[in-house]
């Protein structure tokens, strides 16, 4: 049977199907490498962002880094005999605007980090090293838990000889120092360094300056080391005999004998005298003294701390002679 084309059944009609898109091409420049896509980071977190916003990070990241090598066991040796640990935010402010130049790095927490923007500033400035790190970093970096969140490390200063202090203060008419027979308690040193701050004593004579260089001493002094100076006496009697020659008083304590603090008059070039708490001033200082005085209270306790009675009595030369 034969068909013709009109006889034919229409055939269905197919839906169109789209040709798949090709990606879009970016325009090739000849010499031009082609872009790169940037791939998502790990998110940071809140603690991170407030950091890398901070304005010293900028000058911090832009020094470049450089490849750390092992420390010769003998150049650390020779650093602790020329370095010092200053700790506590008072004792490391005060330091800073004494001595800036003698800092040689920071460590500090987080939390502290804001109040010591310029500090940090300085340091990358003039190629010092400065390290955020954490509280228990911190402190075995600085050896105590009390470093109120910062720690300078610091050139050490150096003690001045007991004459040479007389030679540049020959021309002073009032002058006040401390000399400490056997008292090595940093906290105590720290306090009483800070008391003689406070009340204008000017020196701290001592066998043993390098305690004065202690991070414990530096806190409880806060700021308070920066304007005493540390004078070295190789003998305490022959200083205090040097010291007698050159004008001074010498003054001592004792709970069972002397003189009223507040009924003596005190010398104005005066050097006074203290002891440790269990034994006090040894017999070869105590008989070398001018002067002997008691501070007067109830009685109920045997004696008080060091670091109380040099704060009452240094305290008492001030009102006499500066007030």
């Amino acid at each position: 049977m034969s068909f013709d084309a009109k006889s034919r059944p229409a055939k269905a009609n197919k839906p169109h199907r789209a040709a798949p898109a090709e990606p879009a091409k970016r325009l090739q420049v000849p010499g031009l490498k082609p872009r790169k896509t940037a791939q998502p980071g790990p998110k940071k977190t809140a603690n991170e962002r407030d950091l890398l916003s901070k304005p010293w990070t900028a000058e911090r990241q832009a020094q470049p880094q450089r490849e750390r090598r092992p420390v010769d066991a003998a150049v650390l040796r020779e650093q602790d005999l020329l370095e010092a640990k200053v700790l506590g935010e008072n004792a490391c402010r005060v330091c800073f605007n004494k001595r800036p130049e003698q800092i040689v790095k920071m460590y500090l927490t987080e939390h502290c980090a804001p109040r010591f923007a310029d500090l940090m500033k300085y340091l990358a400035r003039n190629k010092k090293a400065y390290h955020l790190v954490t509280d228990a970093e911190l402190e075995k970096i600085s050896g105590s838990s009390h470093h109120g969140g910062i720690a300078l490390v610091v050139k050490k200063r150096e003690p001045m000889l007991v004459s040479s202090y007389l030679t540049l203060h020959r021309k002073k008419q009032r002058d006040c120092l401390l000399a400490l027979d056997g008292v090595g308690n940093p906290h105590n040193l720290g306090a009483i360094v800070r008391s003689c701050a406070h009340f204008g004593v000017t020196g701290l004579v001592l066998t043993e300056p390098e305690l004065l260089q202690s991070g414990a001493a530096s806190r409880t002094a806060e700021g308070g080391l920066e304007y005493i100076e540390a004078l070295f006496a190789s003998t305490l009697p022959q200083a205090l005999a040097e010291l007698k020659a050159a004008g001074y008083s010498l003054i001592t304590t004792s709970s069972h004998r002397g003189v009223s603090l507040y009924k003596a008059a005190l010398p104005a070039k005066a050097v006074i005298v203290f002891g440790e708490e269990m034994d006090g001033v040894s017999t070869v200082v105590a008989n070398s003294t001018d002067v002997a005085l008691q501070i007067p209270g109830t009685g109920h306790v045997e004696s008080l701390n060091v670091s109380v009675a040099a704060s009452l009595i240094v305290g008492e030369w001030f009102r006499q002679h500066c007030a």
